[in-house]
Formats: C-alpha cells, structure tokens, sequence
C-alpha cells in the first residue's frame, strides 16, 4: 500500500493532466465560457486528483474503490469537454490528441490500482 496519496502513479498521471489543462486548454477558453466550460473542466480535472486522494485516506477497500471509480468518471468528463472545446475551435486538433493520450493513460492507471485493491481485498 502506498505511503501517501502523491506516491500513486495514478494521482500522479492524473496530477499532470490537470496542469496540462490549466496550461494548454484553459488559457485558450474565451471570457464567455469562464463560468461554463472553462469552470467545468476545471472542475473535473480536480475531481480526479481529489478522489483519488480522498479514497486513499479512506480505511476499507470498498470505500477506496467507490472513490477511484468517481474519479475514473471525472476523466472521462475531461474528454468530454476537450471534444467540446475542439468542436467550438477553442483548441486544436493536436491539443485534443495530447488530452485523448493522458485521460487514456490516466484511465489504465486507475483501472490497474482497481483491480490490485479488488484483489488486495479477497485476500
């Protein structure tokens, strides 16, 4: 079991998404999306990290996989709304592949701690 929540490879790939977000797509949003999608990827992108945070701290297995299963859905979310901002043009194609690879990878990172906690748990 990691020690803390910042040693799992899955908070850390979903850790670097958020900053690619911050740093290649929210800057880009125009003001009038500010308090919409722009508040909406912001959003999710802390979703994930804070699930994957707080399932950590919880004490039984369940709990912590009830969390990382949300935060597997606020990734999916951010993909949603990179789709949304390529079709507005807000963000090109190559920025919307780049943010595809990273909610993949963040995807197979937490799928794969799932299933050890899965496991871990009919031990």
């Amino acid at each position: 079991m990691a020690s803390n929540f910042e040693t799992l490879d899955c908070w850390k790939e979903c850790y670097s998404l958020k900053l690619f977000i911050k740093r290649e797509i929210l800057i880009n949003l125009p003001k009038n999306e500010r308090y919409d999608l722009y508040s909406q990827l912001l959003r999710s992108a802390r979703s994930g990290t804070a699930n994957i945070a707080e399932g950590w701290g919880r004490y039984h297995y369940k709990e912590n996989i009830k969390f990382l299963i949300n935060a597997r859905g606020s990734v999916a979310e951010i993909l949603d709304h990179g789709i949304e901002a390529k079709d507005c043009n807000y963000i090109s194609e190559d920025v919307l592949e780049a943010l595809r690879n990273k909610v993949e990878s963040c995807l197979r990172l937490i799928n794969g701690y799932i299933k050890y906690l899965r496991n871990r748990n009919k031990e």
